[in-house]
């Protein structure tokens, strides 16, 4: 008799988490998963029923709702707002209560962001400093109050206490085109953050900008290679895979990068675009101080400062565990003309 593995996400309807369910569904040993997700809209929830998946109601500020899902799956995919601790506390309470019923802990897959690693340069110089995801020490050198920290460690002392298996995975400057079956039934967001936002920011201005003089430093991974990466943990969890740098709780981090960029790059190629559709020159222009604070030039509690951070980092566990990224720098530099034509307004 083959037993069920339930998988409980977060998020699905989001550019990263969609495009793993579409990777899920198209995993192997989908027939023995019974997958439930937790989303806001009743449409969206039926036309993920469709898919086979199980759908709830809900979102993660219903923490008594999120813990009760949680305490009935195997394995946990968490997809929501990195910097929402009640959600992550609310996770984590599922998965004492699993423990308490099976005495064995669940596993939980949970997304960060390498805006925790970053060094505030304005955009005026890079950074020597690179973290690599086997290099644990250095990775707890970051200060409790570092942008998404305080999350990962409550999450890490989950696992601490024996309860949970906790996984972290850390992508950096997101981004390209998604595909997959939520895609082609519109249930998925298909726009990542941070390049959309620099487009959408110099769209607004009318030339396309950059932040400081545009030397600082972030890592890129196209979408669909970072949705592998979570295929890539499960099948180390579910025990279709395995190798020795494949670890859990205090060694758990995973960073996802498949090559790195200075800002100015990508506002050049902006540039470019731009001064081809008849906006602008050719040459990027430094947002001023209120252009880069401005709730205008940014979305919910992210501006363009952020874009103006170094934050380095290299995916040396995550290869080494069999993961093997195939877009880099030059794919993120070609990204851009297709974000412009989807997002100039109509």
């Amino acid at each position: 008799m083959t037993t069920t593995t339930k998988i409980f996400l977060t998020g699905v309807t989001g550019y990263i988490g969609g495009t793993f369910l579409s990777q899920l569904l198209l995993h192997p040993s989908v027939k023995t998963f019974g997958i439930t997700v937790l989303v806001r809209s009743a449409e969206k929830a039926q036309l993920l029923k469709a898919l086979n998946v199980i759908p709830v109601i809900g979102s993660v500020s219903d923490t008594k709702l999120l813990t009760e899902q949680v305490a009935e799956a195997d394995v946990v995919f968490n997809f929501v707002n990195c910097d929402d601790l009640d959600a992550a506390r609310a996770i984590l309470d599922g998965m004492k209560m699993y423990y308490q019923r099976t005495g064995v802990p669940a596993s939980l897959i949970h997304t960060s962001g390498t805006g925790t690693l970053s060094e505030y340069a304005k955009g005026m110089h890079g950074s020597e400093e690179v973290y690599s995801d086997l290099d644990i020490p250095h990775i707890e050198s970051l200060p409790p109050t570092a942008p998404h920290r305080h999350v990962d460690l409550a999450i890490v002392d989950a696992d601490k206490q024996g309860y949970a298996k906790t996984y972290i995975v850390i992508p950096c400057t997101v981004y390209g085109e998604p595909a997959g079956v939520l895609v082609d039934n519109g249930i998925q967001n298909v726009y990542s953050v941070q390049v959309p936002s620099l487009i959408k920011a110099s769209i607004a201005r009318k030339q396309a900008g950059v932040v400081g003089l545009g030397k600082n430093v972030w890592n890129n991974v196209h979408v669909q290679d970072l949705a592998i990466l979570y295929v890539v943990l499960l099948d180390h969890v579910l025990g279709l895979a395995s190798h020795n740098e494949f670890q859990h709780g205090r060694s758990g981090y995973y960073f996802a990068e498949n090559g790195e960029h200075e800002l100015l790059d990508v506002s050049k190629g902006l540039g470019v675009v731009l001064n081809d559709l008849g906006i602008g020159s050719a040459e990027p222009q430094t947002f001023t101080p209120e252009e880069a604070t401005h709730p205008l030039f940014g979305s919910r509690d992210y501006n363009l400062e952020i874009l103006g951070t170094n934050t380095r980092c290299r995916a040396d566990r995550s290869k080494a565990i069999g993961w093997k990224p195939s877009r880099g720098t030059d794919a993120l530099l070609a990204s851009v003309r297709r974000e412009v034509q989807a997002l100039l307004p109509a």
